[in-house]
């Protein structure tokens, strides 16, 4: 069973920045893709990055151009960075992960995962 620990999350102002990471128990980590995602109070949880074994990335457009996704395999560890942040970026902040293969797709989709973390809040103020 991997488990996934996010952290990093906190409150900013608007504009600020925070840097998020997701260190994974996982011994095959180098091999597994890499998820973000967020849920805001009353809404669905929603995709915002992912990081491919390779080291693609691919974001979803409300973040891209504001937020990098990068991964050290050696530390088992994901990270996002959050530049220029909105308050409309508010939410608990979830990183997931799943085995794959080197030529998969990018995986955006909550059931393509299997493990979870316990979320980190980001809140930014106005």
């Amino acid at each position: 069973q991997v488990q996934l620990l996010e952290s990093g999350g906190g409150v900013v102002q608007a504009g600020g920045s925070l840097r998020l990471s997701c260190a994974s128990s996982g011994r095959t980590f180098s091999r597994d893709a890499v998820g973000w995602f967020r849920q805001a109070p009353g809404k669905e949880r929603e995709f915002v990055a992912t990081i491919t074994r390779p080291g693609n990335t691919y974001y979803a457009d409300s973040v891209k151009g504001r937020f990098t996704s990068n991964r050290d395999n050696a530390k088992r560890t994901a990270i996002l960075q959050l530049n220029s942040l909105k308050p409309e970026d508010t939410a608990v902040y979830y990183c997931a992960s799943r085995d794959t293969i080197l030529t998969a797709p990018y995986y955006t989709r909550v059931n393509e995962y299997h493990y979870w973390g316990q979320g980190t809040q980001v809140t930014v103020s106005s």
